[in-house]
């Protein structure tokens, strides 16, 4: 008997063992790389599918960078909706593309409407009744339009319903990784009434033909028909990764019990977090936190809003925090968070009001994904995102309060003792001699490829050994300024600010003191978060 070099049918994992696939009769799946890579299938299949007229595609201005790139191969034309009023009177009318971004001569063929299930910037939940609406509204106006939704973000935390064939996306993008953390593995879910689509892609691969012909005049393939996912998985399947995945969703299951009890769970800490955020002042009033949520959005409505805060730091002047020296900072004391424009282009210009003019001019002056240039012309370049996540605890969220306190003035009363001074009862540090005592952070910042002029050091741990890095630091012409309240202090060079914020993190002592502050046996991670990235 042949051996298998996976324990579980792949058949069976496809189609009986993953819960959003509700029906293996209307649904098929499609085994990627990541969610991205679902997205881009779906584009070379629009793109051969009608190439004389090309295909109009329309996105959602809460879009992830990998949606917004459909756009360059809409040769008949994109549209970006900006809000969602602008999607309902789209629908209500009809579903027409008269309205692009570029123009084109050419009558559209088809149509794709793409947009997320959960904004990866800020969490918010975009309607599920889109897909519904616009079958209806192309039925009514002879249009033949197609549903992309991105639940990358969104089934993280929430259950996709799939069971209604009728309201569901023609294509469905998600990532498991960003369900389990393990295995690296995505899928394609794809009405199979709307699967004809993808079979017009132009490139084949190895084991999605039954014959290739290779001849000067005569060259011809034939492309498997028994299975659509058969005919669009190229290559050897990842079937480490799709044994694993059956692992996965029997663990997930019997620690979490549904995404159900995830989706409770991580909303009520995200509720908390959220309130306890807004609500911090300094000490003369002004907000420590600026919070981008849409005014549509409630963290207690799971149907509008996800475990996700967006915000920005502010000092008791009102300036800007800048996100680069946080995220090193949450590093240094064991926190794990997203920062930057975290991949949402749309997202970004809309709530930190960066109109396009500004956004080139930022770039011309330097502005890179990945780099450290955090406030040009008054304004916050990206933003600091914390995601929950099924292992997320209240813990994580006191942990978290507690290093946002370091960045609160308390003014100079009693309250007014450094980070390390509250949570250890020794408010006596020097800062004035921090550089001349800290070696450099064991951090890295991977903005390698992106700082061309910055310079390049070798580095110890705080330990003393030598577990460090190199890594690249932005030369300033401005004198930094460190974001710790009761620090604030103004260092020569952005090198020397690096190695002055090892004096805050919190030593092995401090997290001790937490833990008996928590009351928690598990030492280790007791002032850590388990914070999600999504790209």
């Amino acid at each position: 008997m042949e051996e298998k070099p996976y324990p579980v049918p792949l058949s069976r994992i496809r189609q009986t063992e993953y819960p959003l696939l509700n029906d293996p009769e209307l649904f098929d799946l499609i085994y990627v790389a990541n969610a991205t890579a679902a997205i881009k299938l779906v584009s070379e299949g629009f793109s051969g599918y009608a190439p004389a007229q090309g295909f109009w595609c329309g996105y959602h201005a809460d879009s992830h960078t990998s949606l917004v790139g459909l756009r360059q191969l809409a040769s008949a034309g994109s549209r970006c909706f900006f809000t969602d009023t602008e999607v309902d009177d789209w629908l209500h009318t009809g579903a027409t593309a008269q309205t692009q971004e570029t123009s084109s001569s050419r009558e559209p063929g088809i149509g794709l409407f793409a947009y997320p299930a959960q904004s990866n910037m800020n969490g918010r939940r975009l309607p599920l009744d889109w897909p519904r609406r616009l079958r209806q509204s192309a039925s009514n106006s002879n249009r033949e339009l197609y549903s992309l939704l991105d639940a990358a973000a969104y089934v993280a935390t929430a259950q996709l319903d799939l069971s209604d064939h009728g309201t569901a996306p023609d294509f469905t993008a998600l990532s498991f990784y960003k369900i389990f953390g393990f295995p690296d593995l995505g899928a394609l879910i794809v009405r199979k009434n709307a699967g004809h689509v993808l079979l017009k892609r132009s490139y084949f691969g190895g084991g999605t033909v039954d014959m290739v012909i290779n001849g000067v005049d005569d060259v011809w393939h034939a492309t498997k028909q028994s299975a659509l996912h058969e005919a669009l998985e190229d290559g050897t399947p990842a079937f480490h990764s799709i044994a694993a995945l059956h692992c996965a969703l029997d663990v997930h299951t019997k620690l979490f019990g549904s995404m159900g009890n995830v989706s409770k769970h991580t909303g009520c800490l995200a509720h908390t977090l959220y309130n306890r955020l807004s609500s911090l002042t300094h000490a003369n009033d002004n907000p420590v936190c600026t919070i981008y949520k849409d005014k549509t959005a409630d963290y207690q409505d799971p149907r509008t809003q996800g475990p996700t805060i967006a915000f920005n730091l502010q000092d008791n002047r009102g300036e800007w925090i800048g996100k680069s020296d946080f995220e090193r900072l949450a590093t240094l004391n064991g926190i794990q968070l997203r920062t930057g424009g975290v991949c949402n282009p749309g997202g970004i210009a809309r709530y930190l009001e960066l109109y396009p003019r500004e956004l080139r001019e930022n770039f011309a002056e330097g502005l890179r994904c990945g780099n450290d240039f955090d406030i040009l012309n008054g304004k916050p370049t990206g933003i600091i995102r914390v995601s929950f996540g099924a292992m997320s605890n209240m813990r994580d969220v006191e942990a978290f309060m507690s290093f946002i306190d370091m960045f609160i003035d308390r003014g100079s009363g009693p309250n007014s003792k450094s980070r390390q001074g509250i949570l250890l009862g020794n408010p006596k540090l020097d800062f004035e001699n921090s550089t001349q005592h800290h070696s450099k952070p064991s951090l890295n910042t991977g903005c390698e490829a992106d700082c061309q002029d910055g310079n390049i050091a070798e580095f110890k741990a705080f330990d003393g050994s030598n577990q460090g890095h190199a890594y690249i630091v932005h030369v300033s012409t401005e004198r930094p300024q460190c974001p710790v309240a009761g620090c604030s202090m103004i260092m020569p060079s952005r090198k020397q600010l690096l190695t002055h914020l090892e004096v805050h993190k919190m030593p092995a002592s401090c997290h001790r003191k937490l833990l008996r502050i928590f009351g928690s046996k598990t030492a280790a991670k007791a002032s850590a978060i388990a914070f999600m990235s999504d790209s």
